[in-house]
C-alpha cells in the first residue's frame, strides 16, 4: 500500500508544484505532471529517510512530496535549458 499511496500523493504534489512554479522549461501535460509528482514524492521519501525525518518504509507526506516535485522541476529546468542553449 505504501507505493500506491506515494503515487497518489505524488500525483497531487505534481499538480501543486506546477501551479507554484509555472514556466516554459517545465514538462507539460497530464502524464508528465503525474510523473513529475511521483518522482518528486519518491525523491522526498528517499531524502527524508536518509536525513532521519521518516522511518524506514515510511513515505513523504504531501508537503514533502511537493518540495520533492519542485526540486525535480528545478533540475528539469536546468537540463532543458542546457539543451536549448
Amino acid at each position: 500500500m505504501g507505493i500506491i499511496w506515494t503515487i497518489i500523493i505524488g500525483f497531487v504534489a505534481g499538480i501543486i508544484a506546477k501551479f507554484i512554479m509555472p514556466g516554459s522549461n517545465e514538462p507539460s501535460g497530464f502524464i508528465m505532471t503525474t510523473i513529475l509528482g511521483i518522482v518528486g514524492a519518491f525523491v522526498a521519501s528517499f531524502l527524508g529517510q536518509a536525513l532521519g525525518w521518516y522511518a524506514p518504509g515510511e513515505g513523504a507526506g504531501l508537503i514533502g512530496a511537493v518540495v520533492g516535485a519542485i526540486i525535480v522541476l528545478v533540475v528539469w529546468g536546468m537540463i532543458a535549458g542546457r539543451r536549448r542553449a
